[in-house]
């Protein structure tokens, strides 16, 4: 498994986008297409739903080499052993946390990402300690219905300020993604643009392309 800094591709099996197809597959496919990071989100679903999800996701992505990333549920990465938990700012700040240090667990060497839409954010977000950042969402998104996009200038800002590894997310597509490069991204994070697609794989494949 490669080191985070040295991730390109950030992909999700979203449960809101299956269309009714096999999440197992679905992660299958996203491997085979070269992600670098897999996570699982579950919006709506029940803690016992994720879990038997992230079991069966789990064997899929630790045979490809794949860092699987656990939205919200820090108590489900640990139990199906992923490489890592995703949180947002409700989920960490909101929580009453400061330090990453106080969810890190002897014996469970999970990696944390947490949620930015904003400098002041990610300054206090870096500081916690995580071991990425996200950053976003770039355009509008359906992923995240009433946040306003942060734009390209918050990209711009993260790669002048930002020195942990960090991912730009929302509303990327193959056709916006040389922007998004331009204004400094090195690290990106699609969910619609790849589960929409009609070639999974081909679409991953795309997108590693076009990465530094």
């Amino acid at each position: 498994m490669k080191p985070l800094r040295e991730c390109r591709l950030y992909t999700f099996v979203d449960t809101a986008y299956l269309a009714r197809r096999d999440p197992i597959e679905l992660a299958r496919q996203l491997c085979a297409g070269g992600a670098d990071l897999l996570q699982l989100r579950a919006k709506g679903l029940d803690p016992a739903e994720i879990r038997r999800l992230a079991q069966a996701i789990a064997p899929v992505t630790r045979t490809a080499g794949v860092r699987l990333v656990i939205n919200d549920y820090l108590e489900i990465a640990r139990e199906v052993g992923a490489e890592v938990c995703h949180l947002g700012q409700e989920d960490f700040f909101e929580a009453g946390h400061t330090r990453v240090a106080e969810l890190r667990t002897e014996g469970f060497p999970v990696e944390f990402g947490l949620s930015t839409h904003a400098p002041d954010q990610a300054r206090r977000a870096a500081l916690a300690g995580p071991d990425y950042l996200a950053m976003g969402p770039v355009f509008p998104t359906g992923t995240k219905p009433g946040r306003a996009a942060v734009t390209l200038d918050y990209v711009r800002w993260a790669s002048e300020n930002v020195t942990l590894p960090w991912f730009a997310i929302g509303g990327i597509t193959l056709q916006n993604l040389p922007e998004v490069l331009a204004a400094g991204a090195t690290r990106i994070c699609v969910v619609s643009a790849i589960l929409q697609a009609a070639d999974v794989v081909q679409a991953c494949r795309e997108f590693r392309r076009k990465l530094p």
